[in-house]
């Protein structure tokens, strides 16, 4: 009936994904990786050598010749969450041979970008002098000091000559980003949150343990070059009753960007509309679109009239625009009133950010230190990120929508001849070839998993990253060379 409905409406190429699934060994993994199923009700053996029968329980007799499995008893009262994009990807490569710090393969499906040093930036720290009281826990909602300093920095980044700070009290530091998600989601009362397809892979489980709220998907397309206009997000809104609007900007995985006066249209219909607007900016520094502003940063809180009255909260932290995702160290900013209820979910959630790692924060959010920082990192990614585009043009695999920003590559599939124009089986192949992407379908977040993804309109995509070093993005893209010429794609 699916296939059928595909047909009649013209959505020939994903009528031919469903129709052939079956035939498709990539998708028979994903569809038996854990969380991926629905387990049946297991069987409640009873142990021989403790007869809870002849204890006089209630319960069925044991039978001797019956030993219980794994499988039997299962997982009682508990469910394997669904595998989240990056962790499938892996896992399917280290089955392929791939291991941590094996430099003979180029992992694109890398989602962070490299550590080392890069020309230009300031020198990292490389060892800590911990003071008695850093053994101590941290406030929950983190160092008074470190929220200072966060908030500071945007204070001399985005709001020069406003009279509206950023206080400490607008701050709240959280032990990665995911956990600054869960936070926010731990909050959200009975509201309808709308979102934008493709997504972050980890939202599918955030948008769906927490009961509450009711999660409503807005599918972008290339056409449209994955880009959400004012008016698309004020009709969503008003049309659907939104009271939560949750968006990565810059995005993942397309590197589409909300800039200027659009940006600032967005903050004006979040306070017009009384929307709260959860805005994940952890790529905010990874900007190609202005190249006569070397450093120049891209936030919301530029346009904020009134730090404690506009609903808008942003996540960033440490992990991307500082290169320092071992140090799950990050923030949530927003009124004072959003920060206080995040202090209270992270008091029964995870209990707060790393104290040493926080206090070794404080120096590098100093103001000129991070334009530095900024700067370097924007030439190099600037670099790394043109020579992808080249090498996937020379191979006859043009990006359509190129990123403005992250060090992502969101790659169209459907010029390859089947069934390689499939992401998962594109993947898959090119495992083979010790090269790693992640397959399209991924970001096409499905909470509560309502609808099948066999039909999905982003199982013709891969997200490549050029998070990784130089090295092992031009291993990674001889990997795709041979996979081309294997298939017999004429480049």
């Amino acid at each position: 009936m699916l296939k059928k409905l595909l047909d009649r409406f013209g959505d020939k190429k994903a009528s031919e994904y469903k129709n052939k699934e079956s035939e498709y060994e990539a998708h028979q993994h994903l569809r038996t990786a854990k969380g991926n199923q629905s387990v049946p009700n297991p069987i409640r053996p009873v142990f021989p050598a403790t007869n809870l029968y002849e204890k006089g329980y209630n319960t069925p007799k044991a039978s001797p010749a019956h030993t219980p499995k794994p499988e039997d008893i299962g997982t009682p009262g508990f469910e394997h969450p669904p595998t989240t994009g990056v962790i499938y990807v892996m896992d399917r490569a280290v089955a392929k041979g791939w291991k941590y710090g094996d430099k003979s393969w180029g992992n694109f499906g890398q989602g962070a970008p490299e550590v080392g040093h890069i020309p230009d930036a300031p020198e990292r720290p490389t060892r800590l002098v911990l003071q008695p009281d850093e053994f101590e826990y941290a406030p929950v909602a983190g160092l008074k000091t470190l929220r200072e300093a966060v908030a500071n920095l945007y204070n001399v980044r985005y709001r020069e000559g406003k009279e509206s700070k950023y206080t400490w009290e607008n701050v709240c530091i959280v032990p990665g980003g995911r956990a600054g998600l869960t936070r926010m989601a731990a909050s959200i009362g009975d509201a309808n949150v709308g979102f934008f397809l493709p997504e972050y892979t980890a939202y599918e489980a955030l948008l769906t343990i927490f009961k509450r709220f009711v999660p409503i998907p807005t599918p972008l397309d290339k056409d449209t070059n994955y880009h959400i206009t004012p008016r698309r997000l004020y009709k969503e809104i008003h049309d659907r009753g939104l009271g939560v609007v949750v968006a990565s900007n810059p995005s993942n995985p397309t590197g589409q960007l909300i800039e200027g006066d659009e940006l600032k249209e967005w903050v004006d219909i979040a306070r017009t509309t009384k929307t709260t607007m959860v805005l994940d900016e952890f790529y905010s520094s990874y900007i190609y679109t202005h190249p006569d502003e070397p450093g120049k940063s891209i936030s919301s809180a530029e346009y904020i009239d009134d730090v404690n009255v506009d609903p808008i909260l942003i996540l960033d932290g440490m992990t991307k625009n500082f290169r320092m995702p071992g140090w799950r160290v990050c923030w949530i900013i927003g009124p004072k009133e959003y920060i206080s209820s995040m202090a209270s979910s992270g008091s029964f959630l995870e209990g707060g950010a790393n104290h040493p790692l926080q206090q070794a924060a404080i120096p590098l959010l100093e103001p000129s230190r991070a334009h530095q920082d900024a700067v370097a990192l924007q030439k190099h990614f600037g670099m790394k990120r043109q020579y992808v585009l080249d090498r996937l043009a020379a191979l006859n695999m043009p990006v359509v929508v190129p990123p403005k920003a992250t060090f992502y590559i969101w790659l169209d599939l459907s010029h390859l001849p089947e069934p390689y124009s499939n992401g998962l089986t594109f993947f898959e192949a090119c495992l083979d070839e010790k090269m790693i992407c992640v397959p399209g379908i991924f970001f096409d977040i499905n909470p509560g998993k309502r609808r099948d993804l066999a039909a999905s309109p982003y199982q013709g995509f891969v997200r490549l990253s050029f998070g990784p070093p130089m090295d092992e993005l031009e291993k990674g893209l001889d990997g795709l060379e041979r996979l081309l010429k294997k298939i017999g794609y004429n480049h």
